[in-house]
């Protein structure tokens, strides 16, 4: 278990509508610095069975709730959350480094857009009345409230993941446990604060944060709870394997949000210009650290130099006009990445753009971005997600073999294609085994208006949309004789 810590602010936990500070902590590092900036409540299974019951309490009058009403809290929580919109923003960015256009310009105006939309579908929820084959009989469909949602949610995007999570289950008239990441709780905390301001039912969701070696006990207490009827998991493929075991084994479904290994396909008629800034800006956007960014760059071999060189001066002038590199979440994260790089170098790889030189740690935890060049298909770089400013590039021949390669992953959350022709752009699209594809923009896209998730390893489900929605109803057939 953890160990009580003195430092000044400590995010509490949200239970049943009281902010609960508990007596054990945990440190909360911001990179910029690689020093504690605050501590946060360390929930042990006790509490997160407490906060199940809480939510297990709110559930009937709040699944009762009309439709309409849920819909004006969930509103009104937006406006709040756009109001803090700069307070957010700063969290997200101490927590986790991100920069000012990630934080205040794209993550935390894309949840407050997510959770307008997501409100105003609450009242399009509804059954259906079907003809059935007896004659004097009739029938009718229910869509209903699930129960209590769990949601896991990861750091690099906390107020797209925790608002979408917790908005889903709520418009659909569940009510919900947040379990946080333990490196942004703050960022959690402010949407919980923003919702219980929006004059959210106490119960209704539930904000819990604990250290990292109490993660396992605390999350399976939850997830084992009867009242428990769906988990919600967003984070890496490895701990998403995990919580999968765990559901299956207690019978209870779950909605996968996972890694990805994403393509950029270049072909030989792409309009270089879009190419090359739909490229960077899809591998180092947030430091790299999205799980839609562009890992693979994949280039027709006749426009390799021309397209090289292109992005080469393209990173270099967005070198220029910054004054340090990208942030990353921690050291651990660093020393990953920086093996990956150093395996391909020593195994033939070579550097495109930016070099292996370390950045002085009183910088805070600080890596260059990178393009490598030269590099196979068995390198891990090749293989795995490397959530940083780094991305692999490799030539094709042919559409065929392009695909192939974009294939060649268990991942399959995102990618995109690069064509002056939207018919062979099109075509493309259906080959690639992806939950998304984009024809001349980066691969990172999530917007309201379309359904989010993967394919094979990077998981199943969808959020956003009706399709979102809908994962958190369950249909309920009732025939009477008339």
């Amino acid at each position: 278990m953890t160990t009580p810590t003195n430092t000044g602010l400590t995010v509490p936990l949200l239970i049943n509508g009281h902010e609960e500070t508990t007596p054990n902590t945990f440190p909360v590092t911001s990179p910029y610095t690689n020093s504690t900036i605050w501590t946060a409540s360390a929930a042990t299974p006790q509490d997160a069975i407490r906060a199940v019951e809480a939510a297990d309490a709110a559930f009937p009058s709040w699944s009762q709730t009309k439709p309409t009403v849920r819909r004006d809290i969930l509103l009104k929580a937006a406006d709040i959350l756009e109001a803090r919109l700069d307070t957010n923003a700063e969290y997200m960015r101490q927590e986790m480094g991100a920069d000012v256009g990630a934080s205040a310009g794209f993550v935390v105006p894309l949840g407050v857009r997510m959770l307008r939309e997501v409100a105003s579908r609450i009242t399009s929820i509804c059954g259906n009345v079907p003809v059935v084959e007896t004659e004097g009989q009739s029938a009718i469909i229910y869509k209903e409230a699930m129960g209590v949602i769990l949601g896991i949610v990861p750091w690099n995007a906390p107020y797209v993941f925790g608002i979408r999570s917790a908005a889903c289950a709520l418009a659909a008239g569940n009510t919900t446990i947040l379990k946080s990441s333990e490196l942004t709780p703050r960022c959690y905390w402010a949407i919980g604060r923003a919702f219980e301001d929006a004059g959210l039912p106490a119960g209704c969701l539930n904000i819990i944060h604990c250290a990292p070696q109490d993660a396992p006990e605390v999350v399976n207490a939850m997830i084992e709870h009867d009242a428990v009827r769906k988990i919600n998991f967003t984070g890496s493929t490895a701990v998403g394997r995990k919580i999968a075991r765990a559901c299956g084994q207690n019978l209870k479904p779950c909605l996968m949000e996972l890694g990805g290994k994403n393509s950029s396909i270049v072909c030989q008629d792409a309009d270089l210009h879009t190419a090359v800034q739909g490229v960077l800006a899809g591998a180092f956007l947030n430091s790299g650290q999205i799980c839609m960014a562009t890992d693979r760059i994949l280039v027709h071999s006749s426009i390799l130099p021309a397209f090289t060189e292109a992005l080469q001066k393209a990173l270099a002038a967005g070198a220029a006009a910054s004054d340090l590199p990208p942030t990353l979440v921690n050291t651990a994260s660093k020393s990953r990445v920086e093996a990956l790089i150093a395996h391909a170098v020593s195994a033939g790889a070579h550097f495109i753009c930016g070099s292996a030189d370390s950045v002085p740690t009183d910088s805070g935890v600080r890596m260059a971005p990178a393009v490598l060049g030269g590099v196979k298909e068995d390198m891990a770089l090749w293989q795995e997600e490397s959530f940083a400013s780094v991305a692999a590039c490799m030539p094709f021949d042919s559409e065929d073999e392009a695909i192939r390669l974009a294939n060649g992953s268990g991942y399959g959350l995102s990618a995109s294609v690069f064509t002056e022709d939207l018919r062979k752009g099109l075509a493309m699209a259906k080959r690639i085994q992806s939950g998304a594809v984009h024809i001349n923009s980066m691969t990172i896209h999530d917007e309201p208006a379309l359904p989010h998730g993967g394919v094979k390893n990077s998981g199943w489900g969808r959020f956003n949309t009706d399709e979102g929605l809908n994962e958190f109803l369950v249909t309920k057939s009732v025939t009477w004789m008339d």
